[in-house]
């Protein structure tokens, strides 16, 4: 089977954990943010993780991560 590529905006964005979950971050977190609450983007600053319905699809995206 040929090599695959590796999607570039993916690679960027998601990161594969030891028991193979995707690592992601939050989003709303770049602009505009005086209207939002400090509560609020305290806890957009943590990772989340990627739901399971959409795993089998970014590890494609990421194969060799």
């Amino acid at each position: 089977m040929p090599k695959l590529k590796t999607h570039s905006g993916a690679k960027k964005r998601f990161k594969v954990t030891k028991n193979g979950k995707i690592k992601r971050a939050h989003a709303y977190k770049r602009h505009i943010l005086t209207k939002k609450t400090t509560k609020r983007t305290r806890k957009l600053r943590k990772a989340a993780f990627a739901d399971v319905t959409n795993a089998k699809a970014l590890k494609l995206l990421i194969p060799y991560k």
